[in-house]
């Protein structure tokens, strides 16, 4: 819900932002704003909460730990591709499938009620979706 709150949040900010100093709303341009602030945001997670980031793969992936930083770079980095104009639609597609990717993931971490902050299984289980 979080990552929900503050990509809508920054999509009103930025639309605000975009009225204010142009005198028009830009729409594309306030929405990769907020998917780069929710980048961000998200990616935090995977260096200060590495040890339930790990708890959410399968135990078939190896180098798990190296994985969760892999993937929180992964998301700043695409932060900053979006908001360069040659490289943001290479980077919407590149988003795509690496949400795709991590999302068996994430229903994982849902089915099995991790909890990603805590690094237990004490999670709000399907809701976390």
């Amino acid at each position: 819900m979080k990552p929900f709150i503050i990509l809508l949040s920054a999509f009103i900010i930025s639309m605000g932002s975009t009225k204010l100093l142009t005198g028009e709303f830009d729409y594309p341009l306030s929405g990769k704003i907020a998917i780069a602030v929710m980048l961000v945001f998200t990616s935090m997670a995977h260096f200060i909460y590495t040890k339930g980031m790990v708890m959410m793969m399968p135990g078939f992936i190896p180098y798990k730990k190296r994985l969760v930083y892999l993937t929180g770079l992964i998301e700043i980095a695409a932060a900053a591709g979006l908001l360069i104009f040659p490289l943001s639609r290479i980077t919407a597609w590149l988003l795509i499938l690496f949400f795709v990717l991590v999302l068996p993931a994430n229903i994982r971490a849902a089915v099995g009620n991790v909890n990603y902050q805590k690094g237990d299984s004490t999670g709000s289980g399907v809701r976390y979706l």
